[in-house]
């Protein structure tokens, strides 16, 4: 079976984890996966910064980090066992910012990809050489080699200005209200070598529970892998429960498009044309979307078994709207 995930940051590692487990594949064993399945991850690159002289994409490495068994567990994000030795070094000597808490093992990485970025690699072929080493056990790209970023446009008593999408996640915990959100670079990008071939071959394609904006917004953002994507089967995990996010601060961007916070408006925004199915909460079980079939089950990835149950639920909704063949 080819899979295609478009994914983002910690809620779509953590659904791969469960969809790896759901296929049977282990993994904790950091074997390559199963011959008989496979994973191709679409990476959000919108997040990405340059800070210190380092590239730093931390929705690609979260995925990676989290399939490979380096994620701190309990954030979702970052390397188990960090030290913050080159941070507070950094802080003494003044160099800013000090609101993006680089730990010294992820620095590691980030050093890792702005050599072969000096030395002319793209992002797809860096993420492969990264991904040797942590074999995720998923074939994982970035959505475009191209630079991307997403900026939120804010207006406060400092006047109407625009930020890196990290600034205003991190420093600001998106407290700022946002009036617009932008992909800069975005209209030129062109999807990463090998990302419309693995829609095209794809059976199913599943969308986990990531920011519906500036994650999967973000890929879809990208000419071409939308148009793609509509030719396929697809079946999407709401990222909202109950009209809250099930973490972080997904509301927020919703607000800045104008959605609603709901697990309906969610859907009705992706469109009845790139999405077939939508899985929702029970919390939500009297969602209806017209052209798109929902259905509710517990969405809550609080375990390592109730995530594979997910992933499990969404590929079995998919295989079914599927049928013989593709729409």
């Amino acid at each position: 079976m080819r899979i295609v995930v478009p994914a983002g940051g910690i809620g779509g590692a953590r659904f791969l984890r469960g969809l790896k487990a759901a296929l049977g594949t282990d993994a904790s064993t950091g074997t390559d996966q199963a011959t008989d399945h496979q994973i191709t991850v679409i990476g959000n690159t919108g997040d990405d910064i340059t800070l210190f002289g380092l590239r730093i994409c931390p929705d690609l490495d979260t995925v990676m980090y989290t399939l490979g068994g380096g994620i701190n567990e309990e954030q979702g994000w970052g390397r188990t066992d960090e030290t913050f030795a080159v941070k507070e070094e950094l802080a003494a000597y003044g160099m800013k910012p000090t609101w993006f808490g680089l730990g010294d093992r992820d620095t590691a990485t980030h050093i890792v990809r702005a050599q072969m970025i000096a030395a002319g690699y793209p992002l797809s072929a860096i993420t492969e050489a990264l991904c040797d080493r942590w074999k995720p056990g998923v074939r994982l790209l970035p959505m475009t080699d191209d630079q991307v970023e997403t900026h939120v446009v804010v207006e406060d008593e400092q006047g109407r200005r625009a930020l890196h999408f990290q600034e205003w996640w991190i420093k600001h915990r998106a407290a700022l209200p946002a009036r617009e959100i932008i992909g800069l670079g975005a209209d030129d990008a062109r999807p990463a070598p090998g990302v419309l071939r693995a829609i095209r071959d794809a059976d199913v394609v599943l969308l986990p529970p990531s920011n519906p904006v500036v994650s999967v917004g973000s890929i879809l953002g990208i000419p071409g892998i939308r148009e793609a994507l509509v030719d396929k089967t697809v079946v999407g995990v709401s990222p909202i429960i109950g009209g809250a996010p099930v973490r972080g601060m997904a509301d927020a961007c919703l607000t800045a498009i104008g959605v609603e916070t709901a697990a309906g408006a969610v859907a009705e925004h992706l469109g009845a044309d790139l999405l077939d199915g939508w899985l929702v909460d029970e919390a939500d079980a009297d969602t209806k979307v017209d052209g798109i079939e929902v259905r509710s089950r517990p969405l809550y990835m609080s375990d390592p078994r109730t995530t594979e149950d997910l992933a499990r639920a969404a590929l079995d909704l998919a295989l079914e709207l599927r049928g013989d063949g593709e729409r």
